[in-house]
């Protein structure tokens, strides 16, 4: 038997309308993009190599960096080391906090470990770094060499500086010689600066019987210094590269590598550095 159809009218069925978010209203996620984008430029190798060495350089330098296999990781320090260096150090001052140096004096890589360590006394004609004579004590004790540095003001008198200096910083045999850290113009000519500057070294020297080292970037050493203290040990800062590119003439025995390093018993990172030279180089040249 046949089924009678309904007899009722078909429903007609409506789609729900749609509703679309505006671009810049809340809730909207336009943004998130640009901003893993921006993120990750900062966290990129290329960005370092940017800031470093301009734009030319950043892929040089990621170049160099990936396939210079004497270029390697250390886990423990959390920063790249350049090998072919047997002595290694650090330098400290109050950003690095209170310091357990007998911590830092076990900490050990893959031979890797911290022999010495430059230690900031002062600056300038007033001020003392209120981490000193704490540091200046205690990491000789857990047998680490030092030696002591002063942040050089090119306005102030150089000799006034060294007479500050060395009535803060008592040397004595076995110190590493000391340092004059010299980064910066202040609004000063380069004749003035280096005029300031030699009165400082040549004081030291006369007090110490030791010849101070100059400690600075390889970029100020290049635009006012080269030429001007050939007779006096120098100390690089340069970051993040495989090799020190100087000219081999220059007379350099300290290079600082990095300034990210992570050492046990520093609550902070710190600048990273090797020693050019074996250890009787290393020796001769300590205070006697």
């Amino acid at each position: 038997m046949a089924i009678p159809r309904s007899t009722k009218p078909p429903v007609k069925r409506t789609a729900k309308p749609v509703t679309r978010r505006k671009k810049g209203k809340p809730g909207s996620t336009w943004w998130r993009w640009p901003a893993v984008i921006f993120v990750l430029i900062l966290l990129s190798p290329f960005y370092y190599g940017y800031i470093l060495n301009g734009f030319t350089g950043a892929w040089r330098w990621i170049r160099d960096i990936g396939n210079d296999p004497n270029y390697r990781t250390y886990k423990s320090y959390k920063i790249r080391i350049p090998s072919g260096y047997k002595i290694h150090g650090i330098d400290v001052s109050y950003a690095q906090g209170k310091i357990d140096w007998r911590k830092v004096s076990a900490m050990e890589d893959d031979s890797v470990r911290v022999d010495f360590a430059f230690i900031k006394a002062t600056e300038g004609l007033m001020l003392v770094d209120s981490y000193f004579k704490r540091n200046w004590h205690e990491a000789p004790k857990a047998g680490i060499t030092c030696g002591a540095y002063h942040f050089f003001r090119p306005r102030k008198a150089g000799l006034w500086q060294a007479r500050f200096f060395l009535q803060n910083v008592t040397m004595e045999r076995g110190d590493l010689p000391a340092v004059c850290d010299i980064e910066v113009l202040d609004g000063t000519s380069p004749e003035a600066m280096r005029k300031e500057l030699k009165a400082f070294l040549k004081h030291v020297e006369g007090k110490t019987g030791v010849k101070p080292i100059i400690y600075t970037s390889i970029s100020f050493y290049k635009d006012y210094l080269d030429g001007y203290f050939d007779r006096y040990p120098l100390w690089i800062a340069h970051y993040y590269q495989a090799k020190l590119k100087m000219d081999g003439n220059t007379s350099w025995r300290f290079w600082q590598h990095s300034d990210k390093a992570r050492v046990n018993g520093i609550n902070h990172v710190v600048d990273f550095n090797v020693f050019k030279g074996d250890s009787l180089s290393f020796q001769k040249l300590l205070v006697k």
